[in-house]
This record gives structure tokens, sequence and C-alpha cells, in this order.
């Protein structure tokens, strides 16, 4: 309204004639008035914006609408009665055991690896962020289950320096099983910047606590078949090319490596990386293929089935969970020493690789033929061209040299792998989640 009166105030009253100006007290005191309700007005605006920003809702929190930065938001941990409970699932109870520091616990590698740990005496203690890559509430039960055998779960982000040091603090592990990572190949395209977060700024936060440690712990930790990349000499062998990443995933693994090479030459840590070849079994991952593909047939839905150029034959080295876990036991119990003391090296020490496969490719068609016998329901095959997206036509392991260093040698066929899977997936997914316990 003072607009609009000042803007008539300066209109000629009558064409080519000017109005006879207000007297100035007048003019000044409308222009008083309007300043203070400018004033006024932008004075509430401020304080709703204060008020917004300090007292918003938890969903509008930027820390959980940016999936990269979930793995972020604050833990508690600390605290007599924490450390009491660190202490006790860490406590080792067998003659010869060791004292393992489990990240990514409640992941499906870490759960399996966590119990076998735990079932023959060794100290076990698990940290996880128990992030929304895939429902929590697998992840869940997973820390559920491995509760009622004695692994206390610490909740927390591997690149949470302070909590890395306080859990060396209260208890001298032995060795560490790195298993946390941000998993899937086609989800790097969606959120790039959590697989450095998680496999680079993670790995590195984890060495740089190891490092310190005195005694510096033994390092087994997860790389992926994923490292070949674009390797066309079948079966992949640990001295083939990998510096053809199809994926930024595999290119955080390879770097993972090549940082692992690095502390283990400027500190002396003794460094184990396993290359893990299309892990499944009971408790796996939603987002794998063998996973999704069981619930889509179950529900009537069509599945992917994709194909190489010139209709070539898409497989996949499917490697059983128990297989694995034997492979990653053999690695932590072959891992030697590391030799450095206070963040120094004392002397060389231990760096090895190894492909933990199972050494028969099966086309993923193959998979869905199994699946249907298993359910007893045909699948709604979509066959696709294999899209450009990370997915590489083909995996095979040549695993020789984990056989003869570690002992390793894989048991479970596909055929026999994938009962036991459908066996868990049903009983648990029809509300009997404790019977698959």
């Amino acid at each position: 309204m003072s607009k609009q009166m000042s803007h008539l105030d300066n209109v000629p009253s009558t064409p080519g004639k000017f109005k006879t100006e207000k007297p100035h007290f007048v003019h000044n005191r409308l222009r008083w008035h309007s300043s203070l309700a400018k004033l006024t007005f932008w004075s509430f605006i401020f304080l709703g914006l204060i008020l917004i920003f300090f007292f918003r809702s938890p969903s509008s929190n930027p820390l959980q609408q940016d999936p990269s930065r979930r793995s972020l938001r604050t833990y508690n941990w600390g605290g007599p009665a924490w450390e009491k409970r660190v202490r006790s699932s860490a406590r080792i109870r067998s003659r010869n055991g060791i004292s393992v520091l489990v990240t990514g616990a409640a992941g499906f590698v870490g759960t399996h690896v966590s119990a076998a740990l735990k079932r023959r005496g060794d100290g076990v203690l698990g940290l996880d962020n128990f992030n929304d890559y895939y429902d929590p509430s697998l992840k869940r039960a997973r820390q559920a289950l491995l509760e009622r055998s004695g692994v206390f779960i610490v909740e927390g982000d591997i690149n949470d320096s302070a909590l890395l040091r306080k859990l060396f603090e209260v208890v001298a592990f032995t060795h560490v099983m790195h298993l946390a990572a941000q998993a899937g190949v086609r989800y790097a395209m969606e959120n790039p910047s959590s697989y450095v977060h998680s496999n680079i700024a993670g790995l590195v936060s984890l060495l740089e606590v190891c490092k310190s440690a005195n005694p510096q712990p033994a390092i087994v930790w997860a790389s992926s078949s994923s490292v070949y990349g674009l390797n066309t000499k079948v079966p992949f062998s640990e001295r083939d090319r990998t510096d053809q990443p199809a994926s930024l995933y595999a290119a955080t693994k390879k770097a993972g490596e090549e940082i692992a090479h690095t502390y283990n030459h400027i500190y002396g840590l003794s460094l184990t990386g396993l290359r893990f070849f299309t892990v499944y079994g009971p408790w796996g991952r939603p987002d794998m293929a063998y996973f999704f593909f069981t619930r889509d047939i179950l529900k009537g839905k069509s599945i992917p089935i994709f194909e190489a150029a010139n209709h070539g034959t898409v497989a996949r080295d499917f490697t059983y969970i128990d297989d694995i876990v034997k492979g990653c036991l053999a690695a932590l119990d072959t891992a030697e020493k590391s030799t450095g003391s206070g963040g120094k090296k004392k002397g060389p020490a231990q760096l090895r690789v190894y492909n933990l496969g199972n050494t028969s490719p099966v086309p993923v068609s193959g998979l869905v033929s199994i699946l249907e016998r298993l359910l007893k329901v045909n699948a709604k095959r979509d066959i696709m061209k294999l899209p450009r997206n990370g997915d590489v036509q083909f995996t095979h392991a040549n695993i020789s040299l984990a056989q003869r260093e570690l002992g390793y040698k894989p048991s479970t066929d596909l055929q026999t792998g994938l009962k036991k899977f459908v066996r868990w997936y049903l009983s648990y997914y029809s509300g009997g989640e404790k019977a698959a316990s």
C-alpha cells in the first residue's frame, strides 16, 4: 500500500500539470513506516530460516538425503560397559586362537567368517555401519545371529579413525579381516562417491591405524575378481594384467591392491588380498542375480538374462559361501606377522594376492534353469543385450596358487549350493527367520 501511494504521488493529477508536493514531515513519516514494515518482514523471514535450520526433521537431514554421506552419521560408542562387551567378544577361547577385528561383519561374507572364527574359539569383534545400500533389516538379522554366538558388532564407520584407535587400545588384535566395502558393479553409476569413501578412503583409514598399532596386526582383505576387467585370457590368474577395469567398483578394488603394496613396502604391514569370484549362498546379498532371480521368479515377474554380442554366453564362476570362508580362514592362519612397530618398518613383510573361486563357470541361463527346478516354477525370461554398465561377459578363476599355498579346495557345485540357498530363502522370507538361522 505504501509503495502504491508513493508511486501515485509522482503521477500528475492533470496531464501537463504536476501535483503540489506534500509537506516533508508527512513524506518522511510514510517512508519511515515503509522501512519499519520491511525490516519487520525480513526479520521474521530470517528468524523462520534459523528455526527451520535448527529444528528441521530427520527426513530433511542432508546427510540422509545424500547416499554418499550416509555413513558419516554419528555413532554412540565408548564407556566401561561398551569396553567390557568389546573385550568379551574379542577374548580368545582356544589354545592357539587369534583375535580378529572383522570389518563389514554384518555383511554377507563378514557374517559367515565371523561365525566360523567364533566356532573354533578365536576372539572376534565385528565392525559395521549398517548402511542402507540394501535392506538393513537383513543386516540386523545377521547381527542377531552373531550375537547369539557371542560376537559383538560395534556400530561405526571405518573412516572413523578415533573409533578404530579406541578399538586397538582396548584389544591387541593379532589379525584384521577387512571385508567392509561398497559392493556392486552397477550402483557405481548412481553413487560413485560412496565407492571412493568406503573402498579407498576407508582402506587407507584402517591401514593408518594398523600401521601405528603395537603390535601391528596381520591383515587379510577382500579384493575382487572384478580387477581382471576386460582381460580376455581365461582362466584368470594372479599373474594376469589388471590395468583395464570395466567399472568404478573394479577400479577402487585395484586401487586397494596398490595401496596395500604401498603400506606393506613403507610400514611393514603383512597384507593378503583375496579376489572373490561371485559368492553366493544363505544370508546373501539381495542385489546379486541369484538372489533377486529367486525373488522375481516366485513373484511371477520377468527376469533379465543378458547375452553378449553375437548372442554370446554370459557366465560366472559362482563360488559357494562355505568355500569362501575356508579360503578366508586359511589366509588368516597362514598370514605372517607384520614387521613394523610404531609406524616404522623393521624388515620385509608378507604381501600376497589369491583368487578364491570355484573354477567351474556356469552360464547365467544355466543358473536360472537350476532355480526353476528347485522352486518348481518356470521363469519368465527376458533376453537382452549385456549393458555397458560395468558388467563383464565372463569370470573364471585359476585357483592353483591358493590350492598350493592355502590348501584351498572348493567342494560345492552350483546345484548343491543353490539348493541350500533356496531352502534358507523360503524359510527366512516366509517369516521363519529363527528357523533359517
